[in-house]
């Protein structure tokens, strides 16, 4: 058995041998081209690759300004594959290609056509809208530096999750921007000796308690709790067009009415009853000369005359002078 796979390896060996001596003895071949487009225009920059099972990897080439190509010292009798890439282009590949010894081969039909562009659309539920909607209101701040979350421009805002109401609220409260309001009603209602605290430091302090507890109370209540229980929304829809009659009713009927989650209009019994809710609340913490049913309905009317205003202003001046809002 030995002497015999000695003999096949003793006979094979130089016949293999003979044989690539013989090949590597054959002329070898060249392939040329000429690349255009399907409008016949010719393509330079383009990338030619010649790919083999002979080749560890491909050679590459560019065509030149007149999308001329050559590839030259190819080994005839072995299979090659012509690809061409180029930007903007769909690829072209050849069949497969063997050549004779000595062979010059003009490759044509090789015509690109437009590569076909994929638009990939990304499904983005609503949550998501409102939420980046949510951050570009918290950065609207009236000359810069007062919040003005509560005011949407965009005309067609996404709902607001109960998660998003509240994290309005929560934000608008504890601005420092709402605290320095709170103690500067204050200083007024202790020049005005109201409600019935006293003066000095410790009057001031009640006042400033009260002033911000109001604040609170009608932000959470109006602005999160009842709407999510309702499903209202608590943000003013800035018109922004139209008479300067219906602009005007728009912003006078704010308190009155608002934009469900469906965005339906509705009557506002969010805001409606927040004001009350707050009036009610208030009266754990008056002095028992300020409390009652009378402190309650004042408030509530305060408050009502007060969303009027700001809606009114809102929708002629303060969008000039907001920062972050959409023009």
């Amino acid at each position: 058995m030995h002497r015999l796979f000695c003999l096949i390896v003793s006979v094979c060996v130089p016949i293999a041998a003979a044989q690539n001596s013989f090949r590597s003895a054959q002329p070898t071949g060249t392939i040329i081209g000429t690349v255009t487009d399907v409008n016949d225009g010719t393509v330079p920059g383009a990338t030619v690759a010649l790919e083999s099972p002979s080749l560890t990897a491909p050679e590459c080439v560019k065509t030149g300004d007149d999308g001329f190509f050559k590839l030259s010292h190819l080994n005839p009798e072995v299979p090659y594959h012509v690809t061409v890439s180029a930007k903007g282009f769909a690829d072209w590949s050849s069949p497969e290609i063997t050549l004779k010894p000595g062979q010059y081969m003009d490759l044509t039909g090789i015509r690109l056509r437009i590569a076909v562009a994929v638009t990939v659309v990304n499904a983005v539920s609503p949550e998501e809208i409102a939420t980046e909607q949510v951050k570009e209101a918290e950065k609207q701040r009236i000359l810069g530096f007062i919040p003005n979350f509560y005011v949407v421009y965009d005309h067609n805002p996404a709902p607001l999750t109960p998660k998003l109401k509240f994290r309005l609220a929560y934000k608008t409260s504890l601005d420092p921007v709402t605290f320095a309001g709170s103690a500067f009603i204050a200083g007024i209602d202790q020049a005005a000796g109201t409600p019935d605290y006293g003066q000095g430091a410790k009057g001031y302090g009640q006042r400033l308690g009260a002033n911000y507890a109001n604040g609170l109370t009608d932000i959470f209540i109006g602005g999160a709790i009842l709407p999510s229980l309702l499903h209202q929304d608590p943000r003013y829809f800035y018109q922004g067009t139209g008479t300067k009659k219906s602009r005007s009713l728009h912003a006078l009927s704010t308190p009155f009415i608002c934009r469900g989650d469906n965005g339906r209009l509705q009557p506002n019994f969010s805001s409606l009853g927040g004001y009350v809710a707050s009036g009610a609340i208030s009266n754990a913490y008056y002095p028992a000369s300020n409390r009652g049913a009378g402190q309650v309905f004042s408030t509530t009317f305060v408050d009502i005359a007060a969303d009027m205003a700001n809606g009114f202003i809102q929708e002629f001046v303060l969008h000039k002078f907001t920062r972050h809002a959409p023009q």
